[in-house]
Formats: structure tokens, sequence, C-alpha cells
């Protein structure tokens, strides 16, 4: 079942980052904490639901157990939210779900896990087309800079910090799926369920205290009913982790691969939906940062 639920975890979130990108606005300084907000609202509801109705009961000790994943989580994908306003999202997707190659070398160096020839090609293939985007980027970057007599994209002004977003998330990412993969996989320390509940509520008191944030410090108003394409990413974002937390528990070294997969639905619905286009290098090296991501994915099967 781990494949069917990784699976559905890439589809969700696929969809949830075009969702992202709609609900991120280069010109809001606090679009970022808004989409917080929803993705921690949404979460608390989802859990207050899942534990009702599974019968569940619930340790709030489970949540300082399970907090330096929900903190790598939540840190990621806040700043991936900030990189969103000023990368197109068919750059900052495959990117950013490079961290699977983070999490199987991870999980290889530090359990008894033997990459294959096929998981090495992978991972170079990855690592490669992250630099190569990220050079790439730094070049547009020299040129629009260069080309005074034409207003300079957004994301050209604040340099190649842009790509430096989406390199963070990576990172940080891939750090969490495999303190994950620790947590649910190799040593078990919590259950699928317990591991649920506690991020999602840890989410939601994060939502809370950015929320106040807004309220009494920015003294900025936010309705969430208003925020229909940031509630719509929260919602398939929630439904991907009610998924995402099966498949690691069951086989984390290739899931994670698997699920970064994701990417593939991000460029294909940011080029159909957001018109976004990119030069034919760069589509080259997406397109090489995905079959990587792929490799990863399917080397088990193969």
């Amino acid at each position: 079942m781990w494949f069917l639920f990784a699976l559905l975890t890439a589809f969700a979130w696929g969809g949830a980052d075009l969702f992202y990108k709609k609900g991120s606005d280069s010109g809001d300084p606090l679009s970022h904490i808004k989409i917080v907000i929803m993705v921690g609202l949404v979460m608390g509801i989802h859990a207050t639901v899942y534990l009702l109705v599974q019968g569940l009961s619930f340790e709030p000790f489970d949540m300082i157990r399970y907090l330096p994943v929900s903190a790598l989580y939540i840190l990621s994908m806040t700043i991936g939210y900030v990189g969103l306003r000023y990368l197109d999202l068919s750059i900052s997707s495959p990117v950013q779900n490079s961290s699977g190659a983070v999490t199987t070398i991870l999980l290889v160096i530090f359990f008894s896990h033997h990459l294959s020839a096929i998981e090495v090609l992978g991972i170079v293939a990855i690592t490669l087309g992250v630099v190569s985007l990220a050079a790439l980027e730094k070049r547009d970057e020299t040129a629009a800079l260069r080309a005074s007599s034409t207003p300079i994209d957004k994301k050209y002004q604040i340099g190649v910090i842009a790509i430096i977003f989406p390199l963070l998330y990576c990172l940080l990412d891939g750090l969490g799926t495999f303190a994950d993969g620790i947590y649910l996989d190799e040593l078990k320390l919590i259950s699928e369920d317990a591991a649920l509940l506690a991020y999602e509520y840890t989410f939601f008191i994060c939502a809370a205290v950015c929320y106040l944030y807004l309220r009494f410090v920015k003294k900025t108003s936010f309705n969430p009913l208003r925020e229909r394409s940031k509630g719509t990413a929260a919602i398939l974002e929630t439904a991907g982790q009610f998924f995402y937390v099966f498949a690691m528990s069951s086989n984390a070294v290739i899931a994670a691969p698997l699920i970064a997969s994701y990417s593939i639905f991000s460029v294909i619905l940011s080029r159909i939906f957001l018109k976004e286009k990119q030069g034919k290098v760069q589509y080259a090296v997406i397109i090489i940062v995905i079959l990587g991501i792929a490799l990863l994915g399917l080397a088990d099967e193969l």
C-alpha cells in the first residue's frame, strides 16, 4: 500500500503547489505568513475530525516527541512560500523536491542501505540539475541588471537569493524527511496516527501565533474565507500529509524520492494554468532533475 499512498501524496502536493503559487503575491511581504495560517488552520481542523472519527486518544507529549520533525517541515515550507513570490513554480518545484535525494543519501549513510547504480545516477542528475538551475538564474539576473532600459523582474531585484529559497527548502525538507524515516520506519519511535496528529496540531499552533502577529503586531486584517487559492492549497497539502505519513512508515528510503516526484505535476500544471514559460536550456535542466527524481522513485522496482 505504500506505493499507492506515495502516489496519492504526489498528486495532492503537485496540485497544492499550483495554488500556493496562485496565492503568493510578490507585492505582499506577508503573503507567506498568510499561507502558513491557512495551512495550519486546515490541518488543525483535519486533526480534530480525524481524532474524533477514528476514536483515537491523543497524547500532547507526542507533539514534543515529534517536534524535531515538525519544526524542520514547517520551517522548510515557510521558506518555500517566500520563494514562490520570486520564482516561477516550474523552477522552484523541481529544486525544492530534490530533497528526496538528500533523504536517500542520509538514510544510506546512517543505516544499512546500499545504493544501486540507478540510484546513484538519479542523485547525480538531481544534484547537477539543481546547480545548473542556480547558475542559470544567476546568469539571467546579470542579464536583467545590464538591460537597464527595460523594467527588471522582481525576482532579479533581490538577486541570487531568489534561488536560495528553494535550495534551503530542499535541505531542510530533506532533513525533515530523513528524521521522519527514523521516527516512522527505521526505529519506529512513534505511530503513524500519533505523528500525523502531532504534526498537524503543531502547525495549527504556529498558525495561531502567525495570526496574532498579523492582527496585533502588523495591524493587518485577515479573513480566511476570502483566501480561495490559499485555502485550496491548504486542503491539498493536508490531504497529501495524510497519505504521506503512511507511505513513509512502510518504505521510507524509496517512498521519499518517489513522493518528491510531485514536481512533475507542478511543472505541468504551471505550464497549463499559470502560462509559465522558461528558456529551452531551463526546460532541459528541469527535465534532467525530474528524470533524476523518477529514477530514484523507480529504482526499487527496477
